[in-house]
This record gives C-alpha cells, structure tokens and sequence, in this order.
C-alpha cells in the first residue's frame, strides 16, 4: 500500500522540526523549499519539503554550511540523482538489448556460445535446432 503523501501548514512544520516560521520563509524565499499555496495563500508544506528542511538543518548547523552552500549541495544532488536514473535507464535498457541479441543469436545459430577454458575452446552445440 501506497503512502499517502501528507500537507502541513507553517505551524505544524514549525513545531515539528523545532524551527521558527520565519526561518521556513527565508528557505522560501531563498528558492530552497517550494511550499504549495493554497487558494488563500496559505503555506502547505510536504512530505519532501518536511524533508529538505531537515537537511538544511544539519548542513547549516551540524556542519556550519551556509545558505549559498546549501543551495548548491542541493543542486548538485539533484542532478546526481537525476543523473543514477539516467543510468539506471541507461544499464536497464543495454541489458534488454544484449538479453535480445543472445535470444536471437542462439535461435539462429547452429552453434551455441563458445567456452573458454585454459587455452583450449571448445564450442557447444546448440540443440534448440
């Protein structure tokens, strides 16, 4: 089962990780959290942003980063996340390929793969014919 995603106003968030709303509204208008905005205006914060928030807290005050750091370790996470998905697609998609081309390789050959053992090699027969 799926988890629901959950919203939160600035209150809740705020007593939740121990920070002061001003400081949710400097993320804010730093560009570091994105929270939706309801029809009245009001901050709903997600999961995701509840998330950011805590890691902007142990880089600026367990490791003394700042906030132009932040926003670049942010950035550069990004695009190393977009980046392992890319390659993920990427290795997925070259196995399917390889996986394909030994199917029909074995399907139309009259021999199968070739062992190599020692110096010796020794080809093995195909008996799919």
């Amino acid at each position: 089962m799926a988890k629901k995603k959950g919203y939160y106003s600035i209150g809740v968030v705020s007593e939740m990780l121990d920070v002061h709303p001003q400081t949710l509204r400097l993320y804010e208008r730093e560009g570091l959290i994105s929270p939706k905005r309801t029809g009245g205006n009001t901050r709903l914060y997600s999961d995701d942003d509840v998330r950011k928030v805590e890691m902007i807290q142990r880089l600026t005050q367990d490791l003394g980063v700042n906030l132009a750091g932040v926003e670049i370790i942010m950035r550069m996470r990004e695009k190393m996340e977009e980046m392992q998905t890319q390659m993920d697609e990427l290795l997925k998609s070259f196995l399917e390929r390889f996986s394909n081309e030994v199917k029909k390789w074995k399907e139309t050959s009259g021999e199968a793969l070739v062992k190599v053992s020692g110096r010796e090699i020794t080809r093995i027969k195909n008996d799919n014919k």
